[in-house]
């Protein structure tokens, strides 16, 4: 029985899409998909329909990386409106409950170290998360609003950086994977003695992704240009791993990595990154100017993680 040939282009790389309002994630991979006619796509890392900004989407080899962009630093900008619970926690929801009380800027300032750092965060009740493989979003559309448990997040940095209004106020946040600005919207207005949800969501980075490697979603193609778009447009596979360190190897060392093969760090000594973690930490093998794969420094052994 013959196999059925993949439909579409076979492409590598990345395209960085600055995202619209009123779209899901997925449905921009679907339509970037289309426009190149590419045969496999994926994003690193959801944007709500309510939000904006960057959205990294992954072609072929590219997917494998997509793992090691989403554990990078996330940056966003967002608007926090007081006076008003949503039950999704932004301006698409249902109101749930009001206050009257508007918090002063001292109130703000003095309530942010408190979600700064190491936190537990309550994930938004409409969320991906999967609670007794069940989506927390299905079970809250059918009035069954799933009870979520606090869960580990990482917060860099959170500052306001404008108060619009007693109303607003426009912060900025930088955070690791899996953070939730709906919940920190929410958490912060109710430290403050009020109420609040998220009015809007800006993503500006994505691990080594900035926003000046973005291009709008409407730029990509004209409506009555038929030919797919050009590969020219993506960002080689690599670029999504600058941020990890990287480590020299001889073609003979990349050879035996691609086998599987572990390298003794004693044999790589002079080589070995200083800011690469020797307990675990992650590497970037290259070889000739090209990237083999990622390792993993860890029991003195050079492991062959991922390769591409």
């Amino acid at each position: 029985m013959s196999r059925r040939k993949p439909r579409g282009r076979p492409l590598d790389g990345w395209l960085i899409i600055d995202k619209p309002a009123g779209m899901t994630s997925t449905d921009v991979v679907n339509r970037v998909k289309r426009i190149f006619d590419a045969q496999k796509a994926g994003h690193g890392g959801t944007l709500d329909p309510l939000a904006t900004g960057l959205l990294p989407i992954a072609f072929g080899a590219a997917t494998k990386t997509v793992p090691y962009v989403m554990d990078g630093t996330k940056l966003y900008h967002f608007t926090l409106k007081f006076g008003e619970a949503k039950d999704t926690d932004d301006a698409d929801g249902e109101t749930i409950e009001t206050s009257d009380v508007r918090p002063d800027d001292a109130t703000i300032q003095a309530n942010l170290p408190a979600f700064r750092g190491a936190i537990m965060q309550i994930p938004p009740i409409f969320s991906a998360i999967k609670v007794a493989g069940e989506r927390a979003y299905d079970m809250a559309r059918e009035g069954r609003p799933p009870v979520l448990e606090p869960r580990p997040a990482r917060i860099d940095s959170f500052e306001m950086i404008e108060r619009v209004d007693a109303d607003t106020a426009i912060f900025e946040v930088a955070s690791g994977k899996g953070v939730y600005m709906r919940s920190l919207a929410r958490d912060l207005a109710r430290a403050c003695g009020s109420v609040g949800h998220i009015a809007a969501l800006r993503r500006l980075r994505v691990g080594p992704f900035l926003m000046h490697h973005a291009i709008a979603l409407d730029k990509l193609r004209e409506p009555e240009d038929e030919a797919p778009a050009s590969p020219d447009l993506l960002l080689p596979v690599a670029t999504a791993l600058a941020d990890i360190p990287a480590l020299a190897l001889t073609e003979q060392e990349a050879a035996d990595l691609r086998q599987g093969q572990a390298i003794s760090l004693i044999a790589l000594m002079g080589r070995i990154p200083a800011n690469a973690d020797p307990n675990g930490g992650l590497a970037r093998a290259m070889a000739g100017g090209r990237v083999i794969g990622l390792c993993r420094l860890e029991d003195g052994m050079l492991k062959p993680e991922r390769v591409l």
